[in-house]
């Protein structure tokens, strides 16, 4: 009998490498600063069911990408995908690829539009607070100032769309969460508890990995 759960398994395996502090992600920025100092501090192995949730995003970013580069497509043209990142900065760097963004153009106006994957869009009001802190800094550093968060449900495509004004002094804000999570790192000193003093990012405690350090301010 073929295990094709072990196979799917084998495929989205990831080699673990912990991360290196002064190489930061752009992707990680909406993440709450805690959370991000713990797992450059105590990296963890990804489990493999949440590595099934990234690919299952993944699949369905590569299903947008092909809509948006069908001929079927008069309105949108798309000019590029999986962007490559790099921004040096005095010590450190923030550097990666950029999976869930695709740059497109409008009625003549290029944007920038975030890519995520949902499994119930009708609890979707408006866009996540980490999916808009994500495109502000993209917006910022592609200087790109049109972006959009596009969900997609997982069960049958269906999707909503969100704009996202550029602002100027929330990005250069968010752009700083970078300095700020590298200079506790260096100091080995913990940040705020973010997840748990924003109201907005108060469901990620839940599923937290680092959950209990956290409650007892553990370093």
């Amino acid at each position: 009998m073929i295990d094709f759960d072990k196979m799917v398994d084998d495929h989205i395996a990831r080699e673990h490498k912990p991360k290196q502090i002064g190489r930061y992600y752009p992707s990680e920025i909406g993440n709450c600063l805690r959370k991000l100092w713990y797992s450059y501090k105590y990296p963890q192995k990804i489990e493999p069911d949440l590595l099934k949730i990234f690919e299952a995003g993944n699949i369905i970013h590569g299903f947008v990408v092909e809509v948006l580069k069908s001929e079927k497509n008069k309105e949108v043209q798309l000019l590029q995908s999986e962007i490559p990142f790099k921004i040096e900065m005095e010590d450190y760097m923030i550097s990666g690829r950029v999976d869930d963004l695709v740059i497109v153009s409008s009625n003549g106006k290029k944007m920038l539009i975030e890519v995520k994957s949902t499994k119930n869009l009708d609890a979707i009001g408006k866009p996540q607070h980490n999916h808009v802190m994500q495109l502000l800094f993209y917006m910022t550093a592609l200087e790109i100032h049109e972006g959009l968060v596009l969900y997609v449900d997982k069960n049958n495509l269906k999707s909503k769309i969100f704009e996202v004004p550029f602002d100027q002094i929330k990005s250069a804000e968010i752009v700083d969460r970078f300095s700020f999570l590298h200079k506790h790192l260096k100091k080995d000193e913990l940040p705020v508890d973010e997840a748990k003093k924003v109201s907005d990012m108060n469901w990620m405690c839940r599923y937290c990995e680092y959950k209990n350090k956290c409650d007892k301010n553990e370093k």
